[in-house]
């Protein structure tokens, strides 16, 4: 285990050593590729500068305090700023947006030919609270490698796609690339926590440095299986974030006097019943991409009944099997949970309100109209006062255009053992700011990991591949050009 203050990079030509360490068939065929393409990754410029970019930019970023409480993205965003400037790109070419303090936002604009709407690449600064003590066996805040791993907090989400599209512009800025396309970069706050959501604001208030004819961002979905790329997956959709918040109230009274009318069990009684109502099951094409993907190769019945939903006819008794994994349920219909409590004055009176909150995720062909009806019927009590916030989705991103078609490929060329295909997020991104302005967003980073570690985002000991780190570098800049050319 040791801090890293600069390391040196593991390949010599264009990441493709370490494509090899994730699967030996990548490296030959992008190596036969390499021999006849008339557009090679890189030109005058070595790989091992661009490799040992990133690797700085990501130590850069990790070991900057970005975090709600404590950090600054705007501190990140001056510093991927001069990052930029270094590399040829001029100060008119950058924007610094601070609506709120240490809540920076940097939006870059590399200038092309315009022959085509622009590209719009997204990611956001911000990271998730940690903390030495809660179980971390590095310092959150110290990127240290460990085992082959990167470990700190950010060094998956979302620094590595961060540092990645950043070093990725300054090798095409340094190449001479001259896009047919402005490309946009946009670096955000609080996509983690915090009311300031800097993807959000941009949107709102700065759409004309926005507007896109598609965009990248995080949310994709890279599964690495027996030390093999194994499925390539595009976030193309996630589910509608809505907040119901429910209140009960009665008289109150003293405690030693109970009384029928008590608003702590009116309210429980009503989220027992929701708890035990489950919405009906609706079948997206990306859902359906998904489970044809997650099929491939499986036996038995688990296998019959995801391609049963594959095909779009499945039994009721398929899709009930398949609802027994809370994950599967979660791509199979509308969720409604309770999740935070409040009720009652003092110990000794009997409480007067009593309140939940009901986080409720909602697939993007069902309309929040329509769940809110089912969510009130299955609380199934006139007497409650339910509020909803619903949080902007957008619906689904093509599926048929060019972005897929790039990733198709290049996947095929950097990690032919896996597949591609389509999904919808159950969670949440600053995708969902684009769509609902009209610009179709793409999740996809090309950072195969097991599922134990995608598991770590958000939690302790966070990590993330050392070899999938330069493979996702390298997957992010030839995407990018591809889209660009």
């Amino acid at each position: 285990m040791s801090n890293i203050s600069r390391r040196n990079p593991l390949i010599s030509v264009a990441a493709l050593g370490l494509i090899a360490a994730l699967t030996a068939t990548a490296c030959n065929s992008t190596a036969s590729k390499n021999e006849t393409s008339s557009t090679p990754s890189s030109s005058s410029v070595p790989a091992q500068d661009n490799t040992t970019l990133f690797h700085d930019i990501y130590k850069q970023l990790v070991e900057t305090d970005t975090s709600h409480s404590t950090g600054s993205t705007t501190v990140a965003a001056n510093a991927m700023k001069q990052r930029l400037l270094d590399a040829g790109f001029a100060e008119a070419d950058m924007q610094i947006f601070e609506p709120v303090q240490r809540k920076g936002d940097l939006v870059l604009r590399f200038t092309g030919s315009g022959q085509r709407k622009p590209l719009l690449l997204l990611g956001h600064l911000d990271v998730v609270e940690a903390k030495r003590e809660d179980g971390w066996h590095t310092d959150p805040y110290q990127l240290t490698e460990t085992d082959g791993f990167y470990a700190a907090r950010g060094s998956i989400d979302d620094k590595s796609m961060v540092a990645a599209l950043v070093s990725g512009l300054i090798q095409l800025k340094r190449e001479g690339f001259k896009p047919n396309r402005d490309i946009v970069l946009a670096l955000t706050s609080d996509e983690e926590a915090g009311t300031d959501n800097g993807a959000k604001w941009l949107m709102d208030n700065k759409f004309d440095l926005m507007n896109a004819e598609y965009g990248l961002n995080e949310g994709g979905r890279a599964l690495l299986v027996d030390g093999k790329p194994s499925l390539q997956g595009v976030q193309v959709a996630e589910k509608t974030y809505v907040t119901y918040q429910v209140e009960a109230k009665a008289a109150g009274g003293h405690s030693s006097v109970p009384t029928p009318d008590n608003a702590i069990y009116t309210l429980t009684a009503a989220l027992n019943r929701l708890a035990a109502y489950r919405f009906p099951s609706s079948l997206s094409d990306p859902t359906r991409d998904n489970f044809a993907a997650l099929a491939a190769g499986r036996t038995g019945p688990e296998g019959d009944d995801m391609r049963a939903v594959a095909a779009g006819n499945p039994s009721p008794e398929a899709v009930d099997r398949l609802s027994a994994n809370p994950e599967y349920n979660a791509q199979l219909r509308t969720t409604c949970v309770t999740t935070m409590l409040k009720a009652g004055e003092a110990e000794n009176a009997l409480p007067q309100t009593a309140n939940a909150t009901i986080n409720c995720r909602i697939l993007p062909q069902d309309k929040p109209e329509d769940i809110d009806k089912q969510l009130t019927a299955a609380l199934a009590d006139s007497k409650l006062t339910i509020t909803p916030k619903v949080d902007p989705a957008g619906g689904i991103s093509p599926t048929n255009g060019d972005v897929m078609a790039a990733v198709t490929s290049l996947t095929k060329e950097l990690f032919p053992t896996a597949a591609v295909s389509s999904f919808m997020s159950t969670g949440a991104t600053d995708s969902k700011y684009a769509r609902s302005k009209g610009i179709p967003m793409y999740g996809v980073s090309g950072l195969f990991m097991v599922s134990a570690d995608a598991g770590r985002i958000h939690g302790v000991n966070e990590r993330a591949p050392i070899a999938g780190l330069d493979a996702s570098r390298e997957f992010l800049y030839r995407l990018v050009k591809q889209l660009s050319t």
